[in-house]
């Protein structure tokens, strides 16, 4: 079945970003010069997503408004023919092309939890999960695309790997596996931040999921029995349909970078800085004299 949903859980506190993300999201913090959280929605599209749910919580309410028009500005641009190509820009949002919606996760409960608010919005199909801390960079072939393309050839879940330093595996999961098909392995179990020494496997899930529907009974009964002071981990229940037979790992083609870390969001706006149309040559300039006085 056709990959056509998408969701983005959004709803995190950006503690690891503070102060910048104390009154503003940190999905919305720039790179270059867009937020962060255009580059995945853009992602998403690419890939053939049709309708996407952006999982959010309070005090972010400018993430909706990113994706909406702005009359004001956008007449304000239009009626100047020098600002054409700003008004392209700031249009690029709004006219994404796909139906956007918006949840709230009225409880801080986890990724597990977040997940399931999108329960109704998915129904009886697949659907992709694009976290809100990661973006992914491949222009040509995006992520999601080639997560969806083996979830429609093994009829199962997916889940997006990169082997990581053995000493950053505890900061993430360890997804154990079993070769199949070139980067295409068969998920045997998901470890979420395991300790150090109980692990084999250093690659981990970094950003990028398909799930089939059963993972809602699974997270149903997960949330459940979590205690009240407690997250239930969206690892969990992959973990179960790993165990299971359904859960595939393709070892995808992309770079990554963490929005949810400083250095993360310094990487991702130095590397796309000297790609960009516009900066891109005097960025590459700058950073260059910068290394020189390092």
């Amino acid at each position: 079945m056709k990959v056509r949903k998408a969701i983005i859980p959004a709803a995190g506190l950006g503690t690891r970003v503070l102060p910048a993300s104390k009154s503003v999201p940190k999905e919305m913090l720039n790179i270059v010069d867009k937020p962060a959280i255009q580059y995945i929605v853009e992602e998403a599209v690419a890939a053939g997503i049709e309708e996407i749910l952006i999982i959010t919580n309070r005090g972010k309410g400018a993430i909706e408004d990113h994706f909406d028009h702005s009359f004001e500005l956008e007449s304000q641009l239009a009626a100047n023919k020098s600002k054409a190509a700003i008004l392209e820009q700031v249009l690029a949002a709004s006219q994404i092309k796909a139906n956007i919606y918006f949840i709230r996760q009225r409880i801080t409960k986890g990724l597990g939890h977040a997940i399931l608010c999108g329960k109704s919005f998915v129904g009886d199909e697949p659907f992709a999960v694009l976290y809100g801390d990661d973006v992914i960079i491949n222009h040509e072939d995006p992520v999601t695309a080639q997560l969806a393309r083996v979830c429609e050839e093994y009829g199962c879940g997916v889940v997006g790997v990169k082997e990581v330093d053995r000493k950053d595996v505890p900061k993430y999961c360890s997804v154990e596996n079993e070769p199949v098909d070139g980067n295409v392995m068969r998920v045997t179990s998901i470890v979420e931040k395991p300790a150090p020494g109980t692990f084999s496997s250093c690659f981990s899930i970094l950003g990028r999921v398909i799930l089939p529907p059963e993972i809602f009974s699974m997270l149903e009964e997960g949330v459940a029995n979590c205690p009240a002071d407690e997250e239930y981990y969206l690892t969990d229940a992959m973990s179960d349909l790993g165990k299971m037979g359904k859960m595939m790992a393709v070892d995808f083609d992309g770079t990554r970078y963490d929005m949810g870390n400083k250095l993360g969001i310094l990487q991702a706006n130095c590397e796309l800085a000297v790609a960009h149309p516009e900066i891109g040559e005097d960025a590459r300039a700058y950073l260059k004299a910068l290394a020189a006085k390092l």
